[in-house]
């Protein structure tokens, strides 16, 4: 935990989201082949484009990132134009509505999301180096479940 652990179940569970907003800020571990903080605002984006590539398929807009990250499409259209002239992104016109402008991953922005991938997992196993292998696995399955059922309310 922390170096002054908490003393009670509440104060523990009070804990949690603060340690969620520190994880964000300390996801820049200097570990091998570090991610810059430029490219780390974009992984935002690029995992948008990227989960729904791998998933249903969805066609993801710039009004969708906006949904995703909880901003204002004028931060999200600031974020993608970012991505696209970083070479992550690009812009091509939706096969369901030739009126709309979908996002996809570029070969660049593929490279980009398998980098940050691996440089995720070596701060993983960092952060976590002196845990138990069990104490790891445990953890890393709570936190996929959580996640999981954090997007399950996203759906409802």
């Amino acid at each position: 935990m922390t170096k002054q652990e908490p003393a009670t179940d509440e104060e523990v569970l009070d804990a949690v989201g603060p340690a969620f907003g520190k994880l964000r800020r300390s996801s820049l571990l200097e570990v091998e082949n570090p991610i810059s903080q430029k490219d780390l605002s974009r992984t935002l984006v690029l995992n948008i484009v990227l989960e729904a590539e791998q998933g249903d398929g969805r066609e993801i807009t710039v009004g969708a990132v906006a949904e995703y990250l909880a901003v204002d499409p004028s931060v999200a259209s600031r974020m993608v134009s970012d991505s696209i002239s970083a070479g992550y992104l690009v812009r091509a016109a939706s096969q369901q509505d030739g009126r709309r402008t979908i996002l996809h991953l570029s070969p660049e922005g593929r490279n980009m999301m398998d980098r940050f991938r691996r440089h995720q997992r070596a701060a993983f196993e960092y952060v976590t180096a002196d845990w138990s292998e069990r104490d790891r696995l445990d953890f890393a399955r709570l936190m996929l479940r959580y996640v999981d059922c954090q997007n399950a309310l996203r759906h409802r």
